[in-house]
């Protein structure tokens, strides 16, 4: 074992007794996921160094790896109880059942609206930048990359919306609950809300049993929460760790021969981050105050690469933070880790179909082919947690319905993680969006200046 590998694996370990110090000062998590987050550049940043000096680096990142990913494995454990618990609390609490129509038809309303939105910011950008897939090179990597995508095309391209849609009902809720499908998220909300519903029917016919279930119900969500909040103290090292091993594996090269396409998609990424702010403040809401109480979930999304993952966080930020209530804040974090992706289902595939679809002639901007190509983004983004993969299945569902060919998406394959990155924090970011929005037009008897602040 090189003693330089050592050396520096516990330099890593011994940057997280100032952090975890630091951590223990302040009460917010905030500043502590930040000093994780500028660790975690500074040491990816000494381990590329460190790559010239003979360090054994793959030994470095295994340990490194067990802090990052032992955390996210701890979020995913979290995410179905999660769900369950809070899920059939807000169904039992709830005192009207049209409550919880209103809110889904609200989560889902501003979550399909905003891709489509992203769809039309993703083609107009890559028109502007001039992106096309002519010129690109396809090394073995990518050859490979193409390979795997033939052979999955099959099986997401033939999904009908009926057979999307029975993807969301669950047969076998312990297998859901094990999360061994790509809907299991929602496929537990949907036995939540039964199971919910079967106790308000029996509230009714006996309200002794009722408040028996809803005592358990509240025990069981606290404890629950109890749970969340520990592991959510594990954040800033998870973050360190993972921002670590990004920067650490990070390619220059292949960032510098994909460097319009990276901007491009950074830009527009950034674009529909104005545009949720934008509509944070017509609906009264300050996105100054918003940005400043969500941005350390951003901060784990972006490390992550995990909407499901982040959904822990995400729940009990909007909870604590914007003081959206419960019932909001779990549908719109589990409809959003699956449903109407900004990221992965709206910008990204809109990019590639744009950048495929002008060397084959096509008007990009000609108003029949732009209508379908939003409205096939919009249907197939009910279909990625239905197949699986994020945006890379996302285009393999839009570019053939568009009648385009899909090895583009294996072409941009080595710049992927650095983009993924910002999709899956804008992902997020759109979920609590959606939550934060619903509470607004819906509230549940909070004082929304209180919660959201004023605008201006």
């Amino acid at each position: 074992m090189q003693l330089s590998a050592l050396l520096l694996l516990a330099f890593f370990f011994f940057l997280m007794w100032p952090l975890a110090r630091w951590h223990r000062s302040r009460t917010s998590l905030a500043p502590a996921v930040f000093a994780g987050l500028l660790l975690g550049v500074l040491f990816g940043g000494l381990m590329h160094l460190a790559k010239g000096w003979g360090v054994n680096l793959p030994f470095v990142l295994d340990w490194v790896s067990l802090v990052g990913e032992g955390y996210v494995n701890l979020l995913h454990l979290l995410v179905m109880p999660l769900v369950l618990v809070c899920i059939l609390s807000a169904v039992v609490k709830v005192s009207h059942t049209s409550d919880l129509g209103k809110i889904s038809v609200s989560v889902l309303a501003v979550l399909l609206g905003t891709t489509a939105i992203a769809a039309l910011i993703g083609v107009v950008v890559a028109h502007l930048f001039g992106l096309t897939a002519e010129g690109l090179v396809e090394g073995a990597r990518e050859a490979a990359r193409v390979e795997v995508l033939n052979e999955r095309i099959g099986r997401v391209s033939d999904l009908s919306i009926p057979e999307i849609l029975t993807s969301f009902i669950p047969r076998n809720i312990f297998a859901d609950l094990a999360g061994q499908r790509d809907t299991s998220v929602i496929a537990v909300v949907v036995f939540a809300v039964l199971l919910g519903l079967a106790a308000l029917a029996v509230r009714r016919d006996s309200p002794e049993q009722g408040a028996i279930i809803e005592q358990f119900v509240s025990v069981a969500q606290a404890w629950i929460m109890k749970l969340v909040r520990l592991v959510m103290a594990f954040t800033p090292y998870g973050v360190m760790a993972l921002v670590t091993a990004l920067v650490a594996k990070s390619s220059w090269a292949d960032i510098f021969n994909l460097f319009s396409f990276v901007v491009a998609s950074f830009v527009a990424i950034a674009l529909m981050f104005a545009v949720h702010a934008l509509l944070l403040l017509v609906n009264g809401i300050s996105p100054l105050h918003y940005f400043a109480k969500v941005w350390p979930v951003l901060v784990f999304a972006f490390s992550s690469r995990s909407s499901a993952a982040t959904i822990p966080l995400n729940v009990e930020t909007q909870i604590d933070e914007l003081k959206n209530s419960p019932a909001i804040a779990n549908f719109s974090a589990s409809f959003g880790a699956t449903i109407g992706q900004n990221g992965c289902a709206g910008i990204y595939p809109a990019m590639l179909s744009v950048m495929v679809a002008v060397p084959m002639g096509i008007n990009v901007f000609d108003p029949v082919w732009l209508a379908s190509l939003v409205a096939v983004i919009v249907i197939s983004s009910f279909g990625i947690a239905g197949v699986g993969g994020g945006a890379t299945f996302a285009a393999l569902v839009v570019l053939p319905t568009m009648g385009l060919p899909v090895q583009i998406a294996a072409l941009l394959i080595s710049v992927e993680p650095l983009i993924d990155m910002a999709r899956t924090a804008l992902n997020v970011n759109g979920a609590m969006t959606a939550g934060t929005l619903t509470q607004r037009w819906l509230g549940n008897g909070d004082d929304p200046e209180a919660a959201h602040g004023t605008a201006g």
